[in-house]
């Protein structure tokens, strides 16, 4: 008989402490009702488990070692968002009375078990976001037939959608996003009349889209965007009056826009861009009075740009770029109050750009190149103070450039080249201090030496100088810095995830790898080709000196372009050097630089051509958490012995010596192996050791070191400075800002660990070797900040050390202080 005082049961608590999940809790059973994410009913049993956002309870692997058999009442289980090891566990169809299941986001791995088929009270299953779940979907689910939300969507589930799904009558709520099905929708998922959800994007779905698609009486969102599917869009569609949002983009879809769209009353978002689609715009399109966004961009659409598109007042995001419109651009567009983009670049508009585009206040993205208009660019274009993006390139805009545009503050892309425009450049301009790219090449404009919006100002005066606070001139550059850096990486990674679609194309220029024995004309036009006159998409990173593109050329070969910001270029002075630079860059030949493959000069614009890398910078690795676990320790040690032997042979074996000037993270590419390479000599100088090498301050903020600020002389300790901070960045996984001050203070050295400082996201090493490695970089890295440069290692004596036999550390990795890293106190090499 039980006691008096014990809950009949209590016996699910005991099972709970078995599992290990709740080990702290192991001598208080009796009041395991108030444990945190336990809830029970009247009688005591278990009915809720949500731990999701409790975060004092550990699971990990011990997932597995909890009996689900032994809670009859569960109807709520949800770990979301809590690391969970290895597999689902099949026991866990054992839960008859669960109607809630929530696993998303769990980093879970295998495939879903078939037992899930059991849980036939189910109403809401989510196994989303957990990128290592492979296989096929079961057919079992197909048993939920209470289930109203199914949600598998970001995993690695391939194979075919499972007809069984079409048995869940009562599903509102569909989502297979980002998987890597393929095969055809099956009819019956028609048959979910109650859908309200379908979201199927981001797949290998291909077929056509049933006129059956018209059962879906009830459904909101329709998202199958991404795939492959073909045909037309079924005219069923339009009988779907509940409708908000349609996502049939990034397709094979052809045909026409159906007329009878104008059913669809409900309809806010329309998205058909990045298909076969042809013919005009259907003028049915603006009864549409819901409508906040139109994507029709990469299509065959011709005819003119509908009038009566000015009635869609609601309208925010409107994209008809790339398609084979003509005509003028309709003046009602400007009775669009809400707009924030307008993007119709890419066409066959021709007439002026309406004076009344002006009024719409709200607009953030205009681009209107790669048409016909011309006449001059409208003054009222700078009545728009939230414009980040202005695109009139490849047009026949003439007049002169608006004084005015200089008041567009919030301004970071501006491109007016290949126009007809006149006059002088204005130095307004040099006062968008938010802007990274500009492109006014190829107009009739005169130069203006006081222009320079892409160069920092630098505090030379000593008085001046002083009254900045420490950590303002410190930590600020580096906010800046890490800004522009993320942006780079941005692009970088958007260009990785988009789809290359420009082909292999023979040039009648020739073969463009053979670069070096090129016309600088000819080079140019094919350049300009390949990177679709530098258009934005192409542009993997933007620095103070140029801009980055990556672009595949004629031949096929993919290489990283470096265009001189064009006010730069025009300066007549800038060419000497220019040529001077070529000469050397020729004669580098080391593993661990990036290999120059090219140069061109063309109308005084100037480009470093050279060899790609597929991983980009490592300040984009490091911080982008997918490849930053990737680069283990091993690596990154390695990483760091390739910078150091490529600044070694710039000082030590190119005669004259090489300084670079401008060693950071940004200037470290990787290739697919995670090999480090040295790159962006465009600051680079010749180092004549017997001058004085007196120069103005160029480098990165944040790498930059300090002797610099003061004796403005160069020498090649300022790289030794350079590299100490990016092989303790490796280290660190970020920038060492937080270390520096430290640095100057034994006493909070001591009492900080070498553990506590390096990156996180990596476990500590297991073997001696690895924890010998990291000792002796971090050695050398803070040798290499020493304050005094005399007192800094050269870089030859760096690369000596990595040649040294390693001795055991004699102390554990974990107990290693900074203090005795900064004082060479762990011996572990040749040299102390």
């Amino acid at each position: 008989m039980l006691a008096a005082d014990q809950s009949p049961y209590e016996s699910e608590a005991k099972v709970l402490i078995k599992s290990g999940w709740w080990s702290r809790y192991s001598n208080d059973t009796p009041q395991h009702c108030k444990w945190a994410g336990i809830s029970c009913n009247s009688a005591g049993s278990i009915t809720k488990i949500n731990i999701s956002d409790v975060p004092n309870i550990e699971v990990g692997d011990r997932f597995g070692k909890l009996n689900f058999s032994s809670f009859p009442n569960l109807v709520l289980l949800d770990l979301s968002d809590r690391p969970l090891d290895g597999n689902i566990p099949h026991q866990i169809g054992d839960l008859s009375a669960l109607k809630y299941l929530n696993l998303s986001n769990c980093g879970l791995s295998g495939e879903l078990p078939p037992s899930l088929g059991n849980l036939t009270r189910l109403e809401y299953l989510d196994i989303s976001y957990n990128y290592n779940i492979n296989g096929s979907i079961p057919p079992q689910l197909g048993n939920l037939v209470n289930l109203v939300s199914l949600n598998l969507s970001a995993n690695g589930l391939s194979g075919k959608i499972p007809s069984e799904l079409g048995f869940l009558s009562n599903l509102v709520y569909l989502d297979l996003y980002s998987n890597k099905l393929f095969g055809p929708i099956p009819f019956t998922l028609y048959h979910l009349t109650d859908l309200q959800h379908l979201y199927i994007d981001d797949n290998y779905l291909e077929g056509s889209i049933s006129e059956s698609i018209e059962n879906f009486n009830k459904i909101s969102f329709l998202s199958i965007s991404n795939n492959r599917f073909t045909g037309h869009i079924p005219l069923a569609l339009c009988r779907l009056p509940t409708l908000e949002e349609i996502y049939l983009d990034q397709n094979q879809i052809s045909g026409s826009v159906p007329s009878c769209i104008d059913n669809l009353s409900n309809l806010e978002i329309l998205e058909l861009d990045s298909n076969l689609l042809e013919g005009p715009i259907p003028e049915e399109i603006c009864d549409l009075a819901n409508l906040t966004s139109l994507s029709l961009y990469q299509n065959k659409l011709n005819g003119s740009i509908p009038s009566c598109i000015g009635s869609l007042s609601r309208m925010q995001d409107l994209s008809l770029d790339s398609n084979l419109l003509e005509g003028p651009i309709p003046e009602e567009i400007c009775d669009l109050a809400n707009l924030t983009s307008l993007s119709l670049s890419q066409n066959k508009l021709s007439g002026s750009i309406p004076s009344c585009i002006g009024s719409l206040s709200k607009m953030q993205y205009l681009s209107l190149g790669s048409n016909l208009l011309k006449g001059p660019i409208p003054e009222e274009i700078c009545n728009l103070s939230n414009l980040i993006l202005l695109s009139l390139s490849q047009n026949k805009l003439s007049g002169a450039i608006p004084s005015c545009i200089g008041s567009l503050s919030k301004m970071r892309y501006l491109s007016l080249g290949f126009n007809l425009l006149k006059g002088p450049i204005p130095k307004v301009i040099g006062k968008l201090f938010d802007l990274l790219y500009l492109n006014l090449s190829f107009n009739q404009l005169s130069g203006n030496s006081g222009l320079s919006p892409y160069m920092c100002p630098l505090v030379t005066n000593k008085a001046n100088r002083s009254k900045i606070p420490y950590y303002i001139k410190i930590f600020l550059p580096i906010a800046i810095l890490s800004t522009l850096s993320i942006l780079g990486c941005f692009l970088f990674s958007r260009f990785k995830l988009k789809n290359n679609r420009v082909g292999v194309q023979p040039t009648k220029n020739g073969d463009l790898c053979s670069i070096w024995n090129y016309d600088g004309k000819i080079a140019y036009e094919d350049i300009v080709a390949a990177t679709e006159d530098f258009d934005f998409q192409f542009c993997i990173g933007v620095g103070g000196y140029g801009s980055v593109y990556r672009a595949k050329l004629p031949c096929g070969k993919v290489v990283a372009l470096k265009k001189l910001h064009h006010l730069e270029a025009e300066n007549p002075t800038f060419d000497k050097s220019f040529r001077n630079e070529i000469k050397f860059l020729t004669e580098i030949r080391h593993r661990n630089i990036v290999k120059l493959h090219g140069f061109c000069l063309h109308r005084r614009s100037m480009f470093l051509i050279y060899e790609y890398m597929e991983k980009g910078s490592l300040f984009c690795n490091l911080r982008d958490e997918v490849e930053a676990v990737e680069m283990d320790w091993t690596k990154r040690v390695k990483i760091i012995k390739g910078i150091a032997h490529a600044l070694s042979y710039l000082h030590y074996d190119c005669n004259p010596p090489i300084v670079h000037r401008d060693i950071s993270s940004n200037n470290v590419l990787l290739n697919s192996s995670f090999e480090a390479f040295v790159a962006d000599f465009g600051t680079a100088k010749m180092l004549d050791l017997d001058s004085s090498n007196q120069t103005i301050i160029v480098g990165t903020c944040g790498y930059v070191a300090p002797e610099l600020a003061y004796t403005m002389v160069v020498t090649e300790k300022c790289d030794v400075y350079s590299f100490g901070m990016v092989a303790l960045e490796t280290l660190m996984g970020k920038h060492p800002e937080e270390v520096l001050p430290w640095l100057s203070s034994p006493t909070y050295l001591v009492n900080m660990k070498l553990i506590d400082v390096l990156d996180n996201r990596l476990p500590l090493p297991t073997s001696q070797l690895a924890a010998r490695n990291l000792a002796h970089v971090a050695t050398l890295a803070f040798a290499c900040l020493n304050p005094q440069p005399k007192s800094r290692p050269t870089m030859k004596e760096v690369c000596e050390e990595f040649l040294c036999d390693k001795k055991s550390l004699g102390i554990p990795l974990r107990m290693i202080s900074l203090l005795q890293l900064v004082n060479r106190e762990i011996h572990i090499g040749g040299k102390t």
